[in-house]
């Protein structure tokens, strides 16, 4: 899971940092913080990157956690979930934050475990909940321990046996379905602790979609984004868009 944490105060920072990445620990998934001091430069980021959820301080130089808020919403017109933060206590300032678009609202200061079990609520609303093993995408069921994908269609059902890289890449898409996804994202929820070049990327979705048959006559479609990364789409409205729960 990649969180965006938008703070300027060291201190603040390295201690939520901490919290998230420590407390915030969601089935095998391991959890990565890319910190930003200032609003404008995380807007930047957000053009481009991809992340689960962004925790927003509100009083941060030059762009506030408000009004990259206000931005996100109704220019980006994103459904990343949204934390915010601050020392503002008034059912006023509560309410115009969650006015604009946040999914919760925190005051200062934090507590640790509330915060965790906060932010675990706010992306279970956000994905089908997992069994132990499973997770499942309309016809698409994903088993963790064994790395493998099934896929039931016109009454057969296909089995697929993946490398953890590869499942790890897949349910990243499918996580997102319908959403573009930077390439960051993906190799970061590969596993990859290093670079990855463009090539070796590509050649990673090249390999996977022909391995799962991620095309139009499956209902799906794994397409590139320019200057971004990549988008799992459905090409059958009737039946990819809603995801239930998993089995």
């Amino acid at each position: 899971m990649r969180i965006a944490v938008l703070e300027d105060e060291p201190n603040q920072m390295e201690y939520l940092v901490h919290t998230l990445e420590n407390q915030l620990a969601l089935d095998d998934e391991n959890v990565s913080c890319v910190t930003f001091e200032r609003g404008e430069a995380l807007r930047r980021a957000l053009r481009r990157e991809t992340f689960d959820l962004l925790v927003l301080d509100w009083n941060v130089p030059d762009l506030d956690g408000v009004e990259l808020l206000h931005w996100l919403r109704q220019y980006q017109q994103s459904e990343t979930p949204v934390i915010m933060l601050s020392s503002r206590s008034s059912q006023h300032d509560v309410a115009n934050a969650l006015g604009i678009g946040a999914d919760d609202y925190i005051v200062k200061p934090l507590r640790p475990l509330e915060l965790a079990a906060r932010i675990r609520r706010l992306l279970q609303r956000n994905r089908p909940r997992p069994t132990k093993s499973l997770e499942r995408y309309g016809n698409w069921i994903f088993d963790r321990p064994s790395s493998s994908v099934s896929v039931e269609q016109d009454g057969e059902k296909q089995h697929f046996e993946l490398t953890e890289r590869e499942f790890r890449l897949a349910l990243a898409l499918f996580r997102k379905l319908g959403q573009a996804v930077s390439r960051a994202y993906l190799m970061e929820s590969m596993g990859h602790d290093g670079e990855l070049s463009t090539r070796a990327l590509d050649s990673q979705i090249y390999r996977l979609r022909a391995k799962l048959g991620l095309y139009a006559a499956r209902g799906l479609r794994l397409q590139t984004v320019y200057g971004q990364g990549y988008r799992l789409e459905s090409t059958d409205d009737n039946h990819h868009n809603e995801v239930p729960p998993a089995v």
